[in-house]
């Protein structure tokens, strides 16, 4: 969500409290991704998948606000996976859930795993309105990860543009980042870790503990799991936002 600045001390605490409800409110499709992308394709993988947020903050402004996806994927070749979000649902602070949009997403690995010093991928993702006054988005960029040992890294850096009518020029930008140390317990994988969130367009930065891992339930089968929550790292960001993410992949 893009928000709106103020540098002067004396501006009133009202007026900047209303603003700040005006921007979360006139953005509602912006930027809510809090999952890091892995750039693997596994051909011939289906996936469902739901993640949810849900912020907590003593400013009214962003107490509540929450946002939760739901997608279903499939890998068609080893370098190409496309995934649609078949319901994106949003709620601001004070206000009903609704249906933000859908998602087109498409995840292309461009390395094979362990091929160069980190495995890349490229993510390219439509995103379509339903709210009025609020454009379409086309997101692109690229992926990384890194493994070593048990320690496994992502970095994902995305450029966003609005598309239709109402759409501002230039682009905007975010990096999420994630950090796991991976614990074998027999068909558990426990992966303790953080991850991060940055936002300059909204001026918004978090970081926090995670706990993520997957269940082996059969050949081919498995179900990722991840909760956590992160801290904001200035005023412009929920004190914290608690994540939870839900994942069935079979071959």
């Amino acid at each position: 969500m893009t928000m709106i600045r103020t540098t002067s001390a004396r501006f009133p605490r009202k007026l900047t409290g209303l603003l700040m409800l005006c921007a979360i409110a006139g953005h509602a499709r912006a930027d809510n991704d809090f999952i890091v992308y892995s750039p693997d394709v596994v051909k011939g993988q289906s996936e469902v998948e739901t993640y949810a947020f849900l912020s907590q903050d003593n400013r009214a402004v962003f107490n509540g606000a929450s946002g939760l996806n739901i997608s279903v994927a499939h890998a068609f070749t080893s370098w190409w996976k496309p995934e649609i979000y078949i319901g994106e649902f949003n709620t601001n602070p004070g206000g009903p859930n609704y249906l933000a949009g859908y998602e087109f997403e498409n995840t292309f690995q461009l390395t094979e795993r362990g091929e160069y010093w980190a495995d890349l991928g490229w993510l390219a993702s439509y995103g379509y309105s339903k709210l009025a006054g609020i454009p379409d988005t086309f997101e692109f960029g690229p992926l990384l990860e890194k493994r070593n040992g048990h320690i496994d890294q992502r970095l994902n850096l995305i450029w966003n543009r609005a598309i239709g009518v109402g759409a501002g020029p230039g682009y905007d930008f975010r990096a999420s980042y994630s950090l796991g140390y991976a614990i074998e317990q027999g068909r558990v994988t426990w992966i303790p870790g953080l991850e991060a969130y940055y936002r300059p367009a909204d001026d918004a930065h978090q970081i926090g503990p995670v706990l993520s891992g997957e269940i082996r339930t059969g050949p081919g089968r498995e179900i990722e799991f991840g909760f956590g929550m992160v801290y904001g790292m200035n005023p412009w960001a929920p004190q914290k936002t608690w994540l939870a993410r839900l994942e069935y992949e079979f071959l």
